[in-house]
């Protein structure tokens, strides 16, 4: 991954392969006009005063996300100067908010694909901000190129590989920070930290499903667990056949790869709480017997994007060192129709002991859910969080980068949505509505994998709660939106799989080792 460091050099003095700036849009009297940002003193002093007017002429105008390049004047050591938007100029007495600073830092870096080295020299004025500014830098570098252009997909400096793609910005080197100040220093380890493991996550959630399937997902869950310390247990189909996991099979049991259930255990001599985490992990998800209509196929590798979630968060917590237990659940399976796989009207009995009748095999999320949210119960933990691209509902209702969040306790939902919004990642709090559970009453089991269609984001949501131990907090993100980008990339979110909810789970398992959740 991109290296970070954390400068003492000027921006006169730096030698690098480019310098990054920031710039925003005027307000008040100096609206309409371009405002560059603190850390920018030496750029514009070496463009005699006149970097704003230049950067107007070539269309620069300071908003978000956009990014503009042009040669250095002499006074500096660097070829190139990018400046990018932050979006709106503060107001008096306000610092540039720690996302502005994320996207600006990433839009950057994904800008200045194939250099060796940019220094950042964007607005610093606390720990928090050289955090953000490192964190954005090493997501926007951020490029998944393992299937790319065979033994050239390692392309040197400033060249293509086979397909015509730059490798990544090689080290972010951050200004105006302090490299021996203890703040400093620990926002920049726990910055590369993250960004590893959310980049870890991209990579799991855009390997093609002929190579990501549970088994070898599962042996990249226990390898990780080696390096850092996390023990790791793996239930393969006859410990699942064993244990009465009915959810898991019966969504597997139409594949040639068989489900597995990933327990993973980070834990810490002091901590006094515990917080379990359980994902979604759809390898491939066809839709079974009820299979997705041509279109709906394509990108459906990325169904495993909330195991992959949790899998970082613990693998984060171990290597932060969090003083709170962390024990991540995978619930993996491929979803395949074949002579063998669950049909629509059967009716499985769970592992919690419940009988579903399945009325579509294509919500099959649910039911490998509930069995993983089961077992966790069994553990008692102070709290739960199950992490889901659960359903085509919740981005009908938030779109493409909203998450909703659902939960059994109100404050707990509120919570998860101040650090949610806190760590930058877009969510709102979804209701559970008592009157949508009739609709999943059936007449032959306990209870239907479907219910009314208006609301079947909260439906499924009512589904899962079912399955909570009584007496445990409990939350449900849906990520079914942001976590897998179709588009082109922005700020620090590429093309493919983003990492959505493994910022807001680490801050949540930091929030819990403090104490602050109760």
């Amino acid at each position: 991954m991109t290296a970070l460091t954390l400068s003492t050099a000027g921006a006169a003095t730096l030698r690098a392969d480019a310098l990054v700036v920031g710039v925003a849009k005027g307000s008040g009297s100096k609206a309409g006009s371009l405002v560059l940002a603190p850390g920018s003193e030496a750029v514009d002093k070496a463009f005699d005063g006149k970097l704003a007017t230049v950067l107007e002429a070539l269309g620069a105008a300071g908003a978000e996300g956009e990014a503009t390049k042009l040669p250095a004047p002499a006074g500096l050591k660097v070829p190139v100067v990018v400046a990018v938007g932050l979006g709106p100029v503060p107001q008096k007495d306000e610092a540039y908010g720690t996302e502005a600073l994320r996207r600006a830092a990433g839009s950057a870096a994904r800008a200045l694909a194939g250099s060796k080295k940019a220094g950042f020299a964007l607005p610093v004025a606390s720990a928090e901000d050289a955090e953000a500014i490192a964190e954005g830098a090493l997501l926007g570098a951020y490029a998944f190129t393992a299937y790319q252009g065979g033994e050239d997909k390692v392309a040197p400096k400033g060249k293509k590989n086979g397909n015509g793609v730059k490798p990544p910005l090689g080290e972010v080197a951050l200004l105006g920070t302090k490299p021996r100040d203890k703040a400093f220093k620990a926002a920049a380890e726990r910055a590369v930290a993250l960004a590893e493991e959310i980049n870890r996550t991209r990579d799991l959630i855009n390997t093609p499903p002929n190579d990501l399937y549970p088994e070898s997902f599962a042996a990249v869950a226990t390898a990780a667990g080696k390096e850092h310390g996390i023990k790791v247990q793996v239930l393969d189909e006859k410990a699942l056949v064993k244990g009465g996991f009915g959810g898991l099979l019966g969504v597997g049991q139409g594949s040639t790869h068989g489900p597995r259930l990933v327990k993973l255990a980070y834990t810490h001599p002091k901590a006094e709480k515990t917080l379990a985490l359980v994902g979604k992990g759809i390898t491939y998800d066809s839709g079974g017997i009820s299979l997705k209509p041509a279109g709906h196929n394509e990108t459906m590798k990325c169904d495993m994007s909330g195991a992959a979630a949790v899998f970082a968060a613990v693998v984060a917590a171990s290597r932060l060192g969090l003083q709170v237990n962390v024990t991540g659940w995978l619930a993996l399976a491929e979803n395949m129709p074949s002579g063998n796989a669950t049909r629509p009207g059967d009716v499985l009995r769970m592992y919690s002991g419940k009988t579903v009748e399945v009325l579509n095999t294509d919500a099959e999320g649910r039911l490998v859910l509930a069995d993983a949210l089961t077992r966790a119960s069994e553990e008692n933990p102070d709290a739960i969080v199950d992490v889901a691209t659960l359903t085509g509902a919740m981005v009908l209702a938030l779109g493409n980068r909203t998450f909703g969040i659902m939960a059994n306790d109100d404050a707990f939902r509120t919570s998860i949505h101040e650090i949610a919004e806190e760590v930058g990642e877009a969510s709102w709090p979804m209701p559970l509505p008592a009157d949508l559970r009739k609709g999943m009453d059936s007449p032959t089991a306990d209870i239907a994998n479907m219910g009314e269609r208006m609301g079947g984001g909260l439906v499924a949501g009512l589904f899962l709660q079912e399955f909570v131990g009584e007496g445990i907090a409990w939350a449900h993100l849906d990520i079914a939106g942001p976590a897998f980008h179709e588009g082109a990339p922005y700020g620090y979110t590429p093309k493919g799989g983003t990492g959505s909810a493994v910022r807001t789970l680490v801050r949540l398992a930091e929030r819990t080792a403090a104490g602050d959740l109760g």
